[in-house]
């Protein structure tokens, strides 16, 4: 049997980037706090946690003193700064660059213009777009489809972002909405300020070119493992974009969950993942084949 793993999956640098800072400093010194789950993936956070890696959560922050906490590629808003300055927590700070800087545009945006809605399209509740909503000081309006656009008041000014691992055709058909209610309700600009619908494709491109590479990738083989974690929206879109192509396509977190009837008239495997999903996951997954393809 043919199995390949996908060379395009697996962690986009900003994880890779959280991951391989918390190995560094888990070498360095310990204890090492890591505020939420590093990644959206249970086995690589069982990995982390053997090392050392300690999870908490925004009460136990609130609680700790004198120690090194590190944060994740996702980001914070600044009141977790705030607390850990007054608590004298030292931060490692692995937020993604590209998120960083989407988060600098917002605050801009919101002290530049305070007469304009900062409007957010993500996930509401996820921990980018808390971080997101914090450069607002939780003014933001989150949004996650167009069945929220109620949300919005359209007689004044709109800034329009995207949380960065959204998808591209989500974000222009979004866009598309607004532009089409300004115009059918004849909207007009409430002041003289030039912004009235300004909108800014904070989509990162690392994530957001996964799409069409894995449904390239899933039409090329019989059967598709996805390996993905439960918590991991990115994975769940990667998922559903991967079976849309290949219907025996089937999602599996541990090699321990693979069933081997799913290999059934099968001459080829393709394993693929998320953007928090790491290699040597998928690279068990593919013992796991093996050693059903021997028996």
């Amino acid at each position: 049997m043919k199995i390949e793993i996908d060379k395009n999956s697996g962690f986009c640098f900003g994880v890779m980037r959280a991951t391989s800072t918390a190995e560094s400093e888990l070498e360095k010194e310990q204890p090492l706090y890591c505020l939420g789950d590093i990644v959206h993936n249970g086995q690589e956070v069982e990995r982390l946690t053997r090392l050392g890696l300690i999870t908490i959560d925004h009460a136990q922050l609130a609680e700790l003193q004198n120690a090194r906490v590190l944060l994740r590629a996702h980001g914070e808003p600044p009141h977790t700064y705030e607390i850990a300055q007054q608590n004298n927590i030292k931060i490692i700070d692995a937020t993604c660059p590209v998120v960083l800087k989407l988060q600098q545009k917002i605050k801009q945006a919101y002290t530049t213009h305070p007469e304009a809605q900062i409007v957010i399209y993500g996930k509401i509740g996820h921990a980018e777009v808390i971080g997101l909503e914090g450069q607002t000081e939780g003014k933001a309006v989150v949004i996650e489809d167009e069945n929220d656009l109620s949300k919005i008041d359209f007689n004044r000014p709109i800034i329009l972002f995207s949380q960065t691992t959204k998808s591209i055709e989500g974000f222009n058909s979004l866009v598309n909405k607004i532009k089409e209610k300004l115009s059918t309700d004849n909207i007009q600009p409430t002041t003289d300020n030039s912004i009235h619908f300004e909108y800014h494709d904070t989509i990162c491109r690392n994530v957001a070119n996964r799409i069409p590479d894995i449904k390239k990738f899933a039409a090329q083989f019989d059967v598709i493992l996805f390996v993905a974690g439960a918590k991991s929206s990115n994975g769940k879109v990667l998922f559903n974009e991967c079976q849309s192509i290949n219907p025996r396509t089937h999602l599996v977190s541990s090699p321990n969950e693979l069933q081997a009837e799913w290999l059934n008239n099968a001459d080829s495997v393709g394993i693929c993942g998320a953007t928090s999903t790491p290699k040597w996951l998928m690279e068990a997954v593919k013992l796991q084949i093996e050693s059903l393809d021997n028996h």
